[in-house]
C-alpha cells in the first residue's frame, strides 16, 4: 500500500501546474527511480516505525523556494491519493502524519528564512481544497 502511496502520489506531482517544476528542478529524471524507493522507505519508517529510511528529510527542502500555496497542494493532492487508494482509517493515518510533518517543515523553513514562526499554524484536512 505503501509503494502504491509514494508511486500514485508523485504521479499526480509530476503532473501538477505548481508542483511539478518544482520537482522538476530538483529531481533529474534519471534520479527518480531512487527518489521514489526512499519516500517509500520513509513512509515505511513513518507509519511503521522500520528501519528502512536513513536520511534528513528536512536540508533538501531548505534549499527549494517553498511558499504556502505549495504546501497546500502537496497536502491536498495526498489527501486524493490516500483516499482514492487506502481503507478510510489508513488514509486518515497518513494524512495525519503528512499533516504533522508539513507543520513541522513549513515552522523549519520559516525560521530557516528569519521569519515569525509562531505565525505559522497547522493546516488541517478540512482547510485543504
Amino acid at each position: 500500500m505503501i509503494h502504491s502511496v509514494v508511486h500514485g502520489f508523485y504521479d499526480r506531482i509530476r503532473k501538477d501546474e505548481l508542483l511539478a517544476p518544482i520537482f522538476d528542478g530538483a529531481i533529474p529524471p534519471q534520479d527518480w527511480p531512487a527518489h521514489l524507493d526512499k519516500m517509500c522507505a520513509f513512509w515505511s519508517a513513518t507509519l511503521l516505525r522500520t528501519d528502512r529510511y536513513e536520511g534528513r528529510p528536512l536540508p533538501p527542502h531548505l534549499a527549494i523556494e517553498l511558499a504556502e500555496e505549495h504546501f497546500r497542494r502537496w497536502l491536498s493532492l495526498f489527501r486524493d491519493t490516500v483516499d482514492q487508494l487506502c481503507p478510510p482509517e489508513v488514509a486518515n493515518l497518513f494524512l495525519d502524519r503528512a499533516l504533522r510533518i508539513a507543520h513541522s517543515f513549513r515552522l523549519a523553513i520559516a525560521f530557516h528564512r528569519g521569519e515569525d514562526s509562531m505565525r505559522i499554524v497547522p493546516i488541517s484536512r478540512d482547510a485543504l481544497s
